[in-house]
């Protein structure tokens, strides 16, 4: 394509392509027991690169492993701190571009705190200290400090000088086995403890009831917590009120909520948060709580149990009443109607005596066809019946007959006028009143009718 090429037409050289693209690899981390293993894989490079090789650099500062698995796969293991990997291919005419991988540092949320590092102590070769500089929760470290076995006494005390006081660092011991860096130790350090330089942020209170409420915050910024958190300090008491001592409670570190019970209804009071290292308790940070006043669904509350409970008796009485008497049937008792004693109207009759008044007069009907003799014979057969009864009756109906007819003879009687109209007394009267006798007995009226034989 060029008037005057460079090789002639005779060669057989072939001039690989300038690498001017980092190779495009990816990378997978398998843990094992303190160490991790990386795999790289990159695509292919063009045919015209004639690459002769790809190549891998880890920055730890102990032993580091590269295994080659195939033109396209690399093997290398790291320890549990961070570590930079580079890759870059090479050919006959130029080297590309790395490719930096970071790979980052184990996660250190369930770490521990510890006082005690190797720091102070002779240190092998085939060992190494890191310090990483915590200044907030970034998992990438700001300042990193290293010491080795390799290093000299004055490079120890140069690095012990770095070390600052109330900074929080996470600490990594690692060690060289078998060729594969390997994590033995890894923890929360402090340099020197202090106390909190803030108090818990932003602290809200809700869901406020008669006799409780709840309580959140936010932690103390790492980078002025000067000291491993033991624990929060929390506090509340009663405002306007002499009586009732403050009340407190530790809260783990941890936690940034807490529920508060046994309030009092309608009432107010003052809340302090405060965090503590082992150094001492920090700056307080306030806030208010204003509980609802008491429900009266309480007092009715009470009333309905009050009813239930008295509907339960009630029902277990009856029930109880029924098996008893399923149980033991009671006797039957005899009926006595009440027997009020009295005296007859016939009784209080028959007491009365009798009155035979002036105007009475007694008249015998004799039937048709009957002489006055065999009236007479019928008034004999009578009076011989009627002695067989006592004495005393019959002479006290003489008497009482004697004297009504001593009565009936005045001259104001009918039976008078008569007879002095008629001008004689005859059989018939003497009949009369022997018959009126018989009739008249003890108050009773015995209507006599006689018949002719």
């Amino acid at each position: 394509m060029v008037k005057k090429p460079l090789w002639s037409a005779w060669s057989q050289v072939v001039v690989p392509a300038e690498l001017v693209h980092e190779p495009n690899v990816t990378m997978t981390i398998t843990h094992f027991n303190g160490t991790r293993k990386v795999t790289l894989t990159w695509m292919p490079m063009p045919v015209g690169a004639a690459v002769r090789n790809v190549t891998s650099n880890s920055s730890q500062c102990i032993c580091t492993k590269t295994v080659y698995h195939n033109d396209h796969t690399i093997y290398t293991f790291v320890s549990y701190s961070a570590a930079n990997i580079s890759v870059i291919a090479r050919n006959d005419v130029s080297v590309s571009p790395p490719a930096i991988l970071q790979v980052p540092a184990e996660p250190a949320s369930d770490l521990e705190a510890c006082n005690k590092t190797l720091a102070d102590e002779e240190i092998n070769r085939r060992t190494c200290l890191e310090w990483y500089e915590l200044q907030d929760a970034s998992p990438v470290p700001k300042n990193v400090i290293t010491l080795t076995g390799k290093m000299g006494k004055k490079k120890k005390k140069e690095v012990k000088k770095n070390l600052k006081d109330y900074i929080r660092y996470l600490y990594f011991e690692h060690r060289c086995q078998h060729g594969r860096p390997q994590t033995v130790k890894m923890c929360f350090f402090y340099q020197k403890e202090g106390v909190p330089l803030k108090e818990p942020q932003e602290v809200a209170t809700f869901d406020e009831t008669d006799i409780s409420a709840d309580l959140s915050w936010k932690a103390i910024p790492l980078a002025y917590q000067q000291g491993f958190l033991t624990h929060y300090r929390l506090c509340w008491v009663k405002i306007s009120s002499q009586d009732e001592p403050e009340a407190c409670d530790n809260i783990p570190a941890s936690e940034t909520r807490y529920h508060l019970e046994n309030l009092k209804a309608g009432s107010k009071y003052n809340i302090t948060l405060a965090g503590v290292t082992q150094v001492g308790e920090g700056p307080e940070a306030t806030a208010i709580i204003n509980t609802k006043p008491g429900k009266p669904m309480n007092v009715w509350l009470s009333f309905g149990l009050l009813f239930v409970f008295f509907l339960f008796s009630t029902t277990c009485t009856v029930v109880l009443k029924k098996i008893k008497v399923k149980i033991f049937p009671p006797v039957p008792k005899p009926v006595i109607t009440d027997f009020i004693p009295h005296q007859s109207k016939t009784q209080e009759i028959l007491e009365k005596k009798e009155e035979v008044h002036d105007e009475l007069t007694l008249l015998k009907l004799y039937p048709e066809g009957k002489s006055v003799s065999e009236e007479a014979e019928d008034v004999r057969v009578l009076r011989d019946e009627w002695d067989d009864g006592t004495d005393e009756d019959v002479d006290h109906d003489r008497s009482t007959l004697e004297e009504c007819s001593d009565d009936c003879s005045s001259p104001g009687s009918t039976d008078e006028e008569q007879r002095n109209s008629k001008g004689e007394i005859t059989d018939l009267e003497q009949v009369d009143n022997e018959l009126a006798m018989l009739i008249y007995k003890n108050g009773l009226v015995f209507d006599m009718k006689t018949e002719l034989p």
